[in-house]
């Protein structure tokens, strides 16, 4: 296919070029209805460029076909077979991708370790989640994804599941090893979902973790706004194969997706495509070199350890991302907490990740010398820093994150609840999740019986700066937990 083209760029300059007045969606009205005062801080073009898709982008129906060759498009650059845009980030993806393959009460093996907008697909969907152990990272204290052999002991327990899902990279950037979790699960003649929203660079360049379709992966979720360059909630999904039927997984996705998509999305998800599709692999190259540099000059500045090395071995990561830079910052005292406060009160710099020990840069294509360097020169200045000792985040052992599960998530969460004091609620059966945020990760799903150990662990967390954004009570001073009949 061509891909000097970019139908819904082309499409949306010609409306603008044409200047039609519409009396339709969105109420703006190409921005005259906007308040100045909105226009000075964000400019007329957003609003120009936010149009309507039906009798917008394209006729009343459809018949340019604008966002269907888009999409054809897309699956060429990567060689998928199928690709769909959404507009609702991989949050709605990844839920299209997992009803797409089980129903209400049948079971998918799932990751313990999945993103909170996995948890919510089950929770909508009634799917009676296999929980697939991670690898526990004991030395680093985080989960890598889990490979072959953990996946077949959760098929041994459970041999009717319907399919299977794998969060790959993690936030961290490390990988699980796709082709082997793959083949374990064709074998059985399920499919393989792959959650892969920190990969959307990855199949542009050979120096780059597999990616889930080259790796023999069914379906693949991916986040543009994260790694790529579309605007936030830009995510696409992939289909190969003849596992996941395309109609079903469209479906889906309509049930779920919103009827009014943003032309923003679609424009920069098909200008992200062209650009990769013509010169992603010299952009990622100058990118992989760049991050080269900077990991070593991280490396010389004293405090900070950069990770990478550390992740890799049996029964830990089978790759990693080069373009996430982890750092640890224990040697200075400090939580990773702290360093991110500090770098964005004093250095305007922000960070993609922090936990009580490391902060997470990620690099793209966008990055240069310039912003390295200032990355760079913050990170010295924060090495001289006077910050104080941080509160201790009290990390259980991984055995104690590994909750009982009493009830489906989606009945502990509907079902009849109420809120007791925290010291009250060891041994209830929780009814919210409450997920440290970034990675997203719940810590505790609905219908997993609370314990001592993951509430100290959770509480202590909001004391040193942790982020809890889902449960009621933000202070967790109380937990919502299901009521005793």
């Amino acid at each position: 296919m061509d891909h000097r083209k970019a139908p819904v760029l082309e499409a949306l300059r010609e409306y603008r070029d044409r200047g039609f007045v519409p009396f339709n969606a969105p109420g703006h009205k190409q921005g005259r209805g906007v308040d100045p005062r909105v226009l000075e801080v964000v400019g007329p073009d957003v609003f120009a460029s936010d149009v309507i898709a039906l009798n917008g982008l394209d006729d009343r129906l459809m018949r340019a076909g604008v966002l269907a060759e888009a999409q054809k498009l897309m699956a060429d650059a990567v060689s998928a077979e199928h690709t769909f845009f959404s507009t609702c980030g991989s949050s709605l993806s990844v839920k299209s991708a997992m009803l797409s393959v089980a129903g209400p009460h049948e079971k998918l093996l799932v990751p313990r370790h999945a993103h909170k907008s996995v948890i919510a697909g089950l929770i909508i969907s009634g799917v009676c989640p296999v929980w697939v152990r991670p690898r526990w990272d004991t030395e680093q204290h985080l989960t890598h994804p889990p490979g072959p052999q953990e996946f077949a002991a959760a098929f041994e327990d459970e041999p009717e599941a319907k399919g299977a899902l794998m969060v790959t990279p993690t936030d961290y950037g490390t990988c699980g090893d796709i082709r082997a979790v793959a083949d374990a699960c064709h074998d059985r003649g399920i499919p393989l979902i792959v959650d892969e929203a920190w990969g959307a660079h990855l199949p542009f360049h050979d120096d780059l973790p597999p990616w889930a379709m080259d790796a023999g992966a069914d379906v693949c979720v991916t986040s543009v706004h994260k790694m790529g360059a579309a605007v936030e909630q830009s995510s696409v999904f992939h289909l190969q194969g003849d596992r996941v039927d395309p109609n079903v997984l469209k479906a889906r996705e309509d049930l779920l997706g919103t009827t009014s998509p943003s032309s923003l999305v679609y424009a920069t998800l098909d200008g992200w495509r062209r650009q990769m599709a013509l010169q992603g692999k010299e952009l990622l190259a100058a990118a992989l070199k760049l991050v080269s540099s900077v990991r070593q000059s991280v490396a010389e500045i004293g405090g900070l350890r950069v990770l990478h090395d550390e992740f890799l071995g049996p029964r830990l990561a089978d790759s990693v991302d080069p373009l996430k830079v982890v750092m640890d910052v224990r040697d200075l005292g400090i939580s990773g907490y702290q360093a991110a406060d500090w770098l964005r009160e004093h250095r305007d710099v922000t960070v993609g990740l922090s936990d009580h020990r490391r902060i997470v840069a990620q690099f793209n294509h966008s990055d240069d010398e310039k912003t390295a360097t200032v990355l760079l020169d913050a990170l010295e200045a924060l090495t001289e820093a006077d910050l104080p000792a941080p509160p201790e985040v009290r990390i259980p052992d991984p055995a104690d994150f590994e909750l009982e599960t009493a009830m489906l998530p989606r009945d502990a969460f509907f079902g009849p609840a109420e809120q007791v004091a925290a010291d009250r609620a060891v041994g209830r059966i929780c009814a919210e999740m409450i997920t440290p945020y970034p990675p997203g990760a719940p810590a505790v799903l609905p219908g997993e019986v609370l314990t001592e150990p993951i509430l100290d662990y959770l509480r202590s967390g909001l004391g040193a700066g942790m982020e809890l954004p889902d449960p009621a009570d933000a202070e967790l001073k109380s937990v919502r937990v299901v009521a005793r009949r």
